[in-house]
């Protein structure tokens, strides 16, 4: 079959990051709903991202080393039986939030490690399928917003429908299957072994591996830039998702299909703006894309909640906002890809994931402490202002404004 192991990719990726939008959604209100505390909730959330953020950072040599597939397989298998274990505890009358955090704990350790590998096999696929990287990061962002948009419609009627605990089955299905498409559909060469270029230096220890991540991730002015932009911006998303957005649907008297029904509007959206730039992103201007793309990702859908009269003009514009957003990943994907060299890929994927997500853990009870304090209304309008702050002054550091240049690859053993 023509492009199989894009098409597996994406199908893995739809599997995977749909499963984890729908644990996104059930594990909070969860939370929410048996103990009725956002700062809990927050503090769930914030058990099973720290895990996620370091175990990302951490496994980037090993990525370089045994080889992207096989990292996402073998974490996508255990995610799908750690999983399991929470109706399990459930059914045998051991649940309550001390004992999940742990749990959640370990799957963030799992997650972290399996996102960033396929994240890493990206470029792989474009040079053995002969594609863009716009092209390619735009069918996996589309993947990736269609994951989101299924993911969060299934969990507001599963929940709806059976409980957020039966629906945590369907989630542990999707990893599985995530894992199975890596096994049989994805094959490409180079791939297990990412062999070291001729010539290049000998393999060094794993904190040399992993310092020299570090290392070519803050000599890059546009990798800083990206970085300090969206380890705010990702922190809000998330406190948004996790407390925002539940506290919202629940204090305005809606019920639990409701936070589907918006998550969706945008995603469904965002599928459509992915499609159009897999398409047309590589011939468009990336420095507006940018600026508008996150503005509509972030301060205006939050707005929209604290300040729209109607509830049906909300989802209008989170529908626009939506589109919008979805041009984001394949231009800044296909940037930063520009720039990592291929025996780099790994660690500097992972460094570069870490940096970004560093604050996400703390978003939820950043945002519950927030809703705690004030009200939801005050809490969407303080992130609203801080989200449009992170976005405007990475462009005060000089050379960020270098990612809208279009490059060629880094030969491999290369820096940036």
């Amino acid at each position: 079959m023509r492009h199989r192991s894009l098409i597996a990719l994406a199908l893995a990726t739809i599997a995977s990051v749909g499963g984890t939008r729908l644990s996104a959604v059930a594990i909070p209100w969860l939370v929410l709903t048996t103990t009725n505390s956002p700062v809990l909730t927050g503090a769930v959330a914030m058990a099973e991202l720290l895990p996620y953020v370091v175990a990302q950072f951490l496994a980037g040599p090993y990525i370089d080393r045994l080889g992207a597939r096989k990292i996402a397989i073998f974490c996508d298998l255990l995610s799908c039986l750690l999983v399991l274990c929470i109706p399990l505890l459930f059914a045998i009358g051991l649940f309550s939030v001390w004992v999940l955090i742990p749990v959640v704990a370990l799957l963030g350790m799992l997650r972290g490690p399996s996102d960033i590998s396929k994240r890493s096999l990206v470029p792989v696929v474009a040079r053995a399928e002969k594609i863009s990287l716009e092209r390619v990061t735009g069918i996996l962002g589309t993947s990736d917003r269609l994951a989101a948009t299924l993911g969060v419609a299934v969990a507001g009627v599963l929940i709806a429908a059976v409980g957020p605990i039966l629906a945590l089955f369907v989630n542990a299905a999707t990893f599985l299957l995530s894992a199975l498409l890596l096994i049989f559909a994805v094959v490409l060469p180079k791939d297990e072994a990412h062999a070291p270029a001729q010539g290049m230096k000998p393999r060094q220890n794993y904190l040399a591996e992993l310092a020299s991540g570090v290392k070519v991730v803050a000599g890059s002015p546009v990798y800083l830039g990206f970085a300090g932009m969206m380890v705010v911006t990702n922190m809000l998303d998330h406190a948004y998702g996790a407390v925002m957005l539940p506290v919202w649907v629940r204090e305005n008297g809606y019920d639990v299909s409701w936070m589907g029904i918006l998550l969706a509007c945008f995603s469904s959206a965002a599928i459509l703006g992915a499609a159009v730039a897999s398409i047309y992103a590589e011939k468009l201007p990336r420095k507006p894309i940018v600026i508008i793309g996150f503005m509509m990702a972030g301060p205006v859908p939050f707005l929209a909640l604290a300040l729209s009269p109607s509830i049906w003009f909300t989802m209008g514009l989170l529908f626009v906002c939506g589109f919008g957003g979805g041009f984001l990943n394949p231009v800044i994907s296909a940037a930063l890809f520009e720039r990592v060299p291929r025996n780099y890929m790994g660690r500097m994927v992972a460094t570069f994931t870490a940096m970004t997500y560093a604050l996400m853990p703390f978003g939820g009870l950043f945002a519950g402490s927030l809703v705690e304090l004030s009200s939801i209304r005050d809490t969407l309008i303080i992130a609203a202002i801080l989200y449009g702050l992170a976005v405007l002054l990475p462009f005060l550091i000089p050379g960020f404004s270098e990612f809208a240049k279009r490059r060629t690859r880094e030969p491999m053993g290369a820096t940036p």
